[in-house]
């Protein structure tokens, strides 16, 4: 009976390598569909059923009834008041449609890529990064329509200091206002891909430990499958921590593109 560890890095390597862009229809040279594309389209459509649902639903009475109703309103009350009220002020009747959708569209990504055959719309760099660039463009565009172009090219040196020291701070506050657009991406993708990596990690460790009883039925295979119990264990509990960094990388996405058009169009220099 040989150590079932000893494919462990083979088996963690053919997983990684199943996260790459594969296109399920055409060529990625030329015009494709990726495995990517597919469920983030599928995301997208469950999140308009969902709310298509949940409007029908409430049009029903003035109060509220039924779980569901009762959750999809506490959702959107909390991307209301916490991103929204609690951080744009007045201006946030005007920034609320792209708050919600883009937290809606991250949660919905990441709550489709936990389930069993599903991949995450949000679990590569090209999808992480589009959103990130809707998000960069939007709080640039609500800095310029605040402040006018030059106005607000201005508002990233502080006033009050002298040259040519203010032209180093521009110059510093442009490569941060760059680098959001990275963090955003890179923040998203990363903290997805790792946990989709120790999960598939630990079901193969599940897998390697009990598929060696089934070729051959043995004591020692028995009880050499009983571990198997322990990893299935660990991966349950990792399941129930992916299914709050889902939540909580959706949120952290939705605040800070919040906090991001909060200190473009603030008046303070």
């Amino acid at each position: 009976m040989g150590n079932p560890l000893d494919s462990l890095g083979e088996e963690v390597n053919e997983l990684v390598k199943s996260f790459t862009s594969q296109p399920i229809f055409g060529d990625l040279n030329s015009v494709g569909l990726t495995q990517y594309t597919f469920w983030f389209a599928v995301a997208v459509i469950l999140m308009l059923v969902a709310l298509f649902a949940f409007k029908k639903r409430q049009a029903r009475g003035l109060v509220p009834q039924g779980v569901f109703v009762n959750g999809m309103e506490y959702l959107v009350e909390f991307v209301r008041d916490d991103m929204c009220k609690g951080l744009l002020g007045e201006s946030w009747k005007r920034h609320f449609p792209f708050i919600a959708t883009t937290f809606l569209v991250v949660l919905a990504n990441n709550i489709v890529g936990i389930i069993p055959g599903c991949k995450p719309g949000t679990g590569t760099i090209s999808t992480t990064a589009a959103l990130a660039l809707c998000s960069f463009v939007y709080f640039i565009v609500c800095g310029i329509k605040k402040k006018g172009t030059l106005g607000y090219v201005k508002s990233l040196a502080p006033a009050g200091v002298m040259f040519p020291l203010n032209a180093l701070v521009w110059l510093i506050e442009v490569f941060s206002t760059i680098l959001r657009l990275i963090t955003l991406a890179v923040r998203l993708f990363c903290n997805l891909f790792a946990g989709h990596v120790v999960m598939g990690t630990f079901a193969i460790l599940a897998s390697l430990f009990f598929e060696p009883m089934i070729q051959a039925f043995s004591v020692a295979t028995a009880v050499q499958a009983g571990a198997s119990v322990l990893w299935v264990g660990i991966l349950l509990v990792i399941y129930v921590v992916e299914i709050m960094v889902a939540a909580i990388q959706a949120y952290v996405f939705a605040l800070l593109s919040a906090v991001y058009i909060q200190i473009a169009e603030s008046d303070e220099e």
